[in-house]
């Protein structure tokens, strides 16, 4: 049994009821840290010490900025006794971006900490450190080719294989690898009318999940605002029309993968 939740499913800009777009499975692995990512962990009673291992996609603001104060916590609040080791797996030269990142917030406070408890892995495929019964690759996508951005088809021991496309446009590495995948987290970052190869629109994405109408996407850094927030839209709350095999999700909404099923929470 494989369980994962949306902890913030917003793309850069926060649309009204969407923290930063931030994937939790298990309760152990992160994809990405946004800004956001410790107010998300605190809104679903989740402390950073509680989190094995991190995967970060790309070096865009709003997928990493929020490492440093998870690191923050777990050395002054959730992990003083430094019993944790926090597990990164990120792109080549990511360790020396995160250190600076790091120093950048708070000099010479987190230096120490991030030598001793902080393990650091480059690979580009491999066991996912931290945690047992996965394994990972991680690909190219196309996208702003300065923050070098990349995808991670995860395959846990049961057979159940997720794909999480970062942020990208459409491109080969992507549709090559969804027919080997159970469900697909992708991005939807941008409306129909901005045109940009960098992102999914709802155009292209329902071409391809048109393409593959056994898979299941769920469609995450969205652009619009959550209906249900309540609040006066700040751009629209008019959630485009998709292929049933498409769900646009919400934050904290969880899934559940057990004996080749998929299911909602």
């Amino acid at each position: 049994m494989v369980r994962f939740e949306f902890l913030g499913t917003g793309n850069a800009f926060l649309p009204q009821g969407r923290f930063h777009s931030l994937l939790l499975i298990d309760e152990e692995i992160l994809i990405d840290t946004p800004p956001t990512a410790l107010a998300s962990l605190r809104r679903r009673e989740l402390t950073p010490s509680d989190i094995k291992t991190i995967m970060i996609t790309h070096w865009h603001g709003d997928h990493f900025f929020g490492f440093p104060f998870l690191v923050l916590d777990q050395k002054y609040i959730s992990d003083r006794e430094a019993k944790q080791k926090l597990n990164v797996h990120c792109p080549e030269n990511g360790t020396e971006k995160l250190k600076e990142i790091c120093e950048l917030a708070y000099p010479g406070s987190l230096v120490e900490r991030m030598e001793t408890n902080v393990i650091f892995n480059e690979n580009p495929n491999g066991e996912i450190l931290g945690v047992n019964g996965w394994k990972f690759e991680r690909f190219e996508v196309f996208h702003d080719e300065v923050v070098d951005p990349h995808g991670y088809l995860l395959t846990h021991e049961s057979g159940f294989r997720l794909m999480h496309t970062g942020d990208s446009g459409p491109c080969e590495s992507i549709e090559s690898r969804i027919i080997d995948c159970d469900v697909v987290v992708i991005e939807l970052g941008v409306p129909d009318h901005v045109n940009t190869p960098f992102h999914f629109r709802p155009e292209t994405l329902k071409e391809l999940a048109n393409k593959f109408p056994k898979t299941m996407f769920l469609a995450t850094h969205h652009y619009a605002d959550d209906i249900n927030s309540g609040k006066k839209p700040y751009l629209s709350n008019d959630l485009p029309k998709l292929p049933d095999n498409v769900l646009q999700v919400c934050d904290e909404q969880k899934f559940e993968w057990t004996d080749g099923r998929f299911r909602i929470l």
